[in-house]
């Protein structure tokens, strides 16, 4: 089996063949360090790679294997976004502001270890996760896989980028506004945003106090089932806790969930924008294929809350939460110094009375599954554009090229929703195409079982793009 083919199987596989001996994890990791070397120079999706450092710890997984060692990720090359902690390396949250080396891994990170998993890098991003355009003054940009003059979306970009393109098995992301989605929705994966507090933010109390979550964009679904029961659970610390799981996530995507009653709507939840037509498309076709499926499928219309006074507070806060902290704020690009300044407007009191306000919106929100059992719309309203959208641009243009991009996915993060990113074919541009599943609080579970029906139905884990060769 050559590189190309182990490292597209996904994370699942990837973890089944080192159980059973019929892969090396060093092996596995060494293919991966081969294509990062090959492509990453075009894709832009590594800020750092842990070489001699991932290498170390494949042998230690083998050594861990011939003793009897059984883990869910065994062997399996994980790639982390540069927001989250990693033993020895600096946090530089896509700017240049950072210098120190991280003391100890985050909660996320500890638990990959101990699954298993080889941490092999850190992914790019946008300074602070601001946008749903991965670009960066200190570390340029990520391009997409499929076609290279593309943006991967953002804010986890360089995550999408290196599992789209084969580099590793998973990656490790963040949703604070759609940054798990939305570049799974350019990039042809699966990214399921978990419910609020499903996944630990330790050693920080939040990631953008309600608006963020931690979570892995991956090939299949399995391979994200797989990687949230490795995943979930509390911190102490944290200051959000999900609910309990009624059973595994990898059970869920194996379960067929029974007739549902799914409501589509094309509407956006951000005023003044339009889908494009291939979207629209796509949602139909999805329609299509869930009512071929069994579904009870029906229009519906969300009545969607504005939820602009509950989201804007937090990101200004959740910026300057985290511009706050750096070692060298002289360094920080300068739309992100122009959103610590407008962060002033939003002083603490504001934030905290954003939480409470995204509560009330989140009750009006749900009413929706009064009627139905899952929500689907399109995932993005734009098409991906070229990279360089954020070229010139200050604070206020960048938020402008943005609002497209989170029309849909925005509103569950203030709600704190699980909600996923599912592919839906490819465009006449020959682009992915994306469609969003919504479901009920703390159910991730028929959102899994739902997507992995999608995903036989029309399987797209087989197609690779051109950049990927």
């Amino acid at each position: 089996m050559d590189d190309s083919e182990l490292l597209f199987l996904g994370a699942a596989r990837q973890a089944a063949l080192v159980r059973a001996g019929k892969v090396s994890a060093r092996a596995l990791t060494e293919a991966s360090l081969r294509r990062i070397e090959r492509l990453d120079r075009d894709l832009g999706a590594f800020r750092v790679v842990l070489g001699a450092r991932a290498l170390a710890e494949a042998d230690a997984r083998d050594a861990a294997r011939a003793a009897g060692a059984d883990l869910p990720l065994l062997g399996v090359p994980v790639a982390v976004k540069d927001e989250l902690d990693v033993a020895g390396e600096v946090t530089t949250f896509g700017g240049a502001a950072n210098r120190t080396p991280a003391a100890r891994d985050c909660e996320a990170v500890r638990r990959l270890r101990a699954a298993g998993a080889v941490i092999v890098g850190k992914t790019t991003m946008p300074e602070f996760g601001q946008w749903p355009f991965t670009e960066s003054a200190a570390h340029g940009y990520a391009r997409n896989p499929w076609d290279t003059s593309r943006t991967t979306g953002g804010s986890s970009g360089g995550s999408a980028a290196a599992v789209a393109a084969g580099l590793v098995g998973a990656a490790l992301g963040g949703d604070g506004g759609g940054s798990i989605r939305i570049p799974a929705a350019c990039c042809g994966l699966f990214g399921l945003k978990p419910q609020r507090g499903r996944v630990s933010t330790a050693p920080h109390p939040h990631l953008w106090y309600a608006l963020g979550t931690v979570g892995p964009l991956t090939r299949g679904v399995l391979d994200s089932a797989l990687l949230y029961d490795v995943l979930s659970g509390p911190a102490p610390g944290d200051r959000w806790a999900a609910r309990p799981a009624a059973t595994s996530f990898v059970r869920a995507a194996s379960t067929p969930p029974g007739r549902l009653r799914i409501g589509w709507s094309a509407k956006p939840a951000v005023p003044g924008v339009r889908p494009h037509p291939d979207h629209l498309a796509a949602l139909r076709e999805t329609v299509r294929a869930l009512g071929e499926l069994g579904h009870d499928v029906r229009e519906t219309d969300p009545r969607h809350p504005d939820t602009t006074a509950a989201f804007l507070p937090q990101f200004y806060g959740g910026v300057r939460y985290e511009a706050l902290a750096v070692e060298h704020p002289e360094l920080l690009e300068r739309r992100t110094r122009q959103t610590v300044r407008a962060a002033r407007l939003a002083p603490g009191a504001a934030v905290e009375w954003a939480v409470r306000a995204g509560e009330r919106m989140a009750v009006r929100a749900n009413r929706v599954f009064d009627r139905v059992d899952l929500l689907l719309t399109p995932t993005l309203a734009d098409r991906p554009r070229r990279v360089g959208v954020l070229d010139g641009r200050g604070m206020a243009g960048a938020m402008l090229r943005s609002r497209p991009m989170i029309a849909y996915t925005a509103l569950w993060n203030v709600t704190g929703n699980p909600a996923a990113a599912v592919p839906a074919g490819f465009a006449k541009d020959g682009l992915p195409l994306s469609v969003q599943l919504v479901g009920r609080e703390h159910d991730e579970a028929t959102l899994l079982g739902v997507a992995a029906q999608l995903e036989a139905a029309r399987p797209w884990t087989a197609r690779r793009p051109g950049a990927a060769a």
